[in-house]
């Protein structure tokens, strides 16, 4: 199907955004010599396995014991260090929550948690690992930055932004290959959302790997004569206020769209600033309500809806609202 729609954007690669962190992770040491990382026994999963070669003295695997980790992050910070913890997205958050929030959060201590194989796309490893919680918990802690990358390149510039922001951090990003599409010397700036294709009939806000089906999405409803305008927000916390409300003041109507639960995630922080500011409809194309299941990627995707086609119903259902 994206071979036939005349997109806005093209890809000639694609590429995991866990190898895009990987990449920033190593040039984020050679830039910082206080970069340190920790692992909490997935060194070949989370991609840390360049930096570990390249400054062994600046790595600890910890083993399967994430409390500790982020304990022993906690405390290098006070140190001047700038620890970056890796585990997947389930175990990162869920199960050192009273850790992230007691040693990390309280104290505003400088600690970048990196999760990898967040929400259903990490496919066959099934609902145990398929957090799609972690984002509503993350961005509920006080002083936590939340950040979601839709790409290879944007999560690569991510990992290097957050060398220089100081405080503690949430990088979510994922397993499966996934389209390029954003310039690779792109100027990554925390807090501010990317408009990707400018529109007037819809506002398309999306994070992560939705970004892509928004995109193919606008295609699609731009054949049918709807004009849909696609924001990239990669920030969930802080959120980019302006961005949201400049654009729905335009287009009268949004749909938001995530890899995540639809209750806690991008769209609830979305309603919050219409209830505010702006009220509009707002459709949700996220999980409802539901834990995962295992399959390939592209089958979950179909299966929980998060696809452009689904993008295109919630647009559709937004406009009549209007």
């Amino acid at each position: 199907m994206e071979k036939t729609l005349d997109l806005k954007y093209t890809y000639t690669e694609k590429k995991d955004t866990r190898s895009g962190f990987g990449d920033g992770f190593l040039e984020a040491g050679r830039k910082n010599p206080n970069v340190v990382g920790l692992c909490a026994d997935l060194i070949g999963s989370l991609k840390m396995g360049a930096f570990q070669k390249a400054f062994p003295e600046r790595f600890f695997q910890v083993g399967i014991a994430e409390a500790n980790m982020i304990g022993l992050a906690a405390g290098m910070t006070i140190g001047g260090k700038i620890p970056f913890t890796g585990t997947f997205a389930n175990f990162s958050t869920g199960r050192v929550y009273d850790q992230i929030r007691q040693s990390v959060a309280y104290s505003e201590k400088n600690v970048k948690i990196c999760a990898s194989h967040a929400g259903l796309t990490l496919g066959e490893d099934g609902a145990t690992h398929q957090i799609l919680e972690d984002v509503g918990m993350m961005k509920m802690v006080p002083h936590m930055t939340v950040i979601v990358p839709c790409d290879y390149n944007q999560t690569k510039a991510a990992t290097l932004a957050l060398v220089d922001h100081v405080g503690p951090a949430y990088l979510r990003f994922g397993r499966p290959s996934w389209p390029i599409f954003t310039p690779a010397d792109q100027n990554f700036e925390i807090g501010k959302a990317v408009k990707m294709i400018e529109g007037k009939d819809v506002s398309i806000f999306a994070t992560g790997h939705l970004v892509w089906e928004a995109i193919v999405a606008e295609a699609m409803l731009r054949e049918e004569g709807i004009s849909a305008e696609v924001i990239n927000i990669h920030t969930i916390k802080p959120l980019d206020e302006t961005a949201i409300l400049e654009s729905v003041a335009k287009s009268g109507c949004a749909v938001s769209a995530e890899e995540h639960q639809v209750n806690g995630g991008l769209g609830d922080s979305i309603a919050q600033v219409f209830a505010k500011n702006h009220p509009a409809p707002l459709e949700y194309v996220g999980v409802n309500d539901s834990f995962g299941e295992s399959g390939t990627p592209a089958q979950l995707l179909e299966k929980y809806g998060l696809n452009a086609e689904n993008i295109v119903k919630a647009a559709k259902k937004a406009i009549a609202r209007k």
